[in-house]
């Protein structure tokens, strides 16, 4: 599983209908509006790293009333709850 997050800047006036379109995206699993200089954080998660070239670039960027974008990709993912996975021998 391949892991994006994509920041989105979108005209102001269309923050939440593109979060409503881009949360509807096939490979998109979340959506959230954000403060800061971007309005919308999504997280993309596909199988593939060509995968993301469909999600973000033919689909998400094409959404009406994105301005723009930038991506980040996941190389892994760090939590108390998959350490504690990680490290747990099934003794109780």
């Amino acid at each position: 599983m391949v892991t994006a997050f994509v920041m989105i800047q979108t005209a102001s006036d269309s923050i939440p209908e593109c979060a409503e379109k881009i949360s509807n995206i096939e490979g998109i699993s979340e959506v959230y509006s954000v403060a800061g200089d971007w309005d919308l954080i999504a997280i993309a998660r596909v199988r593939h790293h060509e995968d993301l070239a469909e999600v973000i670039a033919n689909k998400l960027s094409k959404v009406p009333g994105v301005t723009g974008t930038q991506t980040h990709i996941a190389f892994r993912a760090y939590s108390s709850h998959d350490l504690d996975a990680a490290f747990s021998l099934g003794l109780e």
